[in-house]
């Protein structure tokens, strides 16, 4: 089945029973990850509520072994019927590409399976999986446009019989669109606060809508190699808010320090600009991103992007073998990260 876009997901979900029983879901918009999750969660005809036919797991506890997914995925449930296997934080873990390889040659047994990730590129392991075999979809999550973010505002606030005033409206999108469920539940708590009225005003957005714009874990790592110890922890803050972990900041941060490793290698070996590696190794970023990274070549030596990439592998292994102090070790690791390129 390959990829099912953004625009094409509702049109999708309608379709009964559901064509696949293999789903991947990722992208840097946790919150419309985790929605469209559940949503698949709820298609799949499995009762929710019974602890013994839904099983939820982290990434982390599949990890290299793809034998623990595919003994999930043909388990028989204690009053047998279907299962669903649900699996969070999922990034390069070689056991759930190599798991999901191995249940394409499979016959479609009675349990449906669903993949949380996070932002994965295009090459990523787990991606390609997902998206080079026929019994499994892959469905990326990016930040709303602005058709999405008016069609989420009409339909919160028609829930109440509110109507919003175009001041209001243009007031209300600039505040939301990073991250679908902080932005769902910022248009809810104006809903909930206007509740007996009949328009929304710009005031009532002013006075009860947070900023929940922009909650990507690119922000974060962007303040990383800017140095930017404030915008650092103002972009962690909103993070955490919107329930994303923390871990797919630290989990992000590497795979940046070791595309900058390759950029740097690149252009020390044929002494390039760094524009010139960037044009070469980073057609992929965001435009926006691209002079951060860019600066970041210039500024970080060769040795020191491979110092950095192996302390930051360093901490996610440890991170793995004492998940209670998951969060700690993360923020110690990039706050340290950040004071090294405030320093250089």
């Amino acid at each position: 089945m390959a990829e099912v876009k953004s625009h094409e997901f509702d049109a999708f979900l309608k379709r009964k029973p559901l064509p696949v029983r293999l789903f991947l879901i990722y992208g840097p918009d946790r919150g419309l990850v985790s929605e469209r999750a559940a949503a698949l969660a709820a298609a799949s005809g499995v009762a929710l509520d019974d602890a013994f036919s839904v099983v939820k797991l982290d990434a982390g506890d599949i990890g290299i072994q793809p034998g623990r997914l595919i003994d999930e995925m043909n388990a028989i449930g204690l009053f047998g019927g279907e299962r669903l296997i649900w699996i969070r934080n999922a990034g390069s873990e070689k056991g759930l590409s190599d798991g999901l390889d191995i249940l394409a040659g499979m016959p479609a047994g009675p349990s449906t399976l669903i993949i949380e990730a996070g932002d994965l590129k295009k090459g990523a392991a787990l991606r390609k999986a997902a998206e080079s075999i026929s019994a499994a979809v892959a469905i990326p999550c990016y930040a709303d446009d602005g058709r999405a973010l008016q069609a989420l505002i009409d339909q919160e606030l028609s829930a109440e019989n509110l109507r919003i005033s175009p001041a209001a409206r243009e007031r209300l999108a600039e505040t939301i669109g990073g991250d679908r469920l902080a932005s769902r539940n910022e248009v809810r708590k104006l809903a909930l606060y206007c509740r007996g009225k009949e328009m929304v005003e710009e005031q009532d957005v002013a006075e009860i809508v947070g900023d929940a714009s922009a909650i990507s874990t690119d922000d974060a790592i962007d303040a990383i190699l800017k140095g930017d110890r404030d915008g650092f922890l103002h972009a962690i803050q909103k993070i955490v808010s919107s329930k994303t972990p923390v871990f797919l900041v630290l989990q992000g941060c590497l795979r940046q320090f070791q595309l900058l490793e390759l950029m740097r290698a690149e252009m020390d070996e044929k002494r390039l600009p760094a524009a010139q590696a960037m044009a070469s190794l980073g057609r992929h970023l965001h435009f926006r991103r691209k002079p951060i990274v860019e600066n970041a070549l210039r500024t970080w030596t060769g040795p020191a992007i491979r110092r950095e990439t192996q302390r930051l592998q360093a901490a996610i292994l440890q991170s793995r073998q004492r998940p209670a102090l998951e969060d700690t070790i993360a923020m110690q690791t990039m706050l340290a990260t950040v004071l090294q390129s405030a320093r250089r």
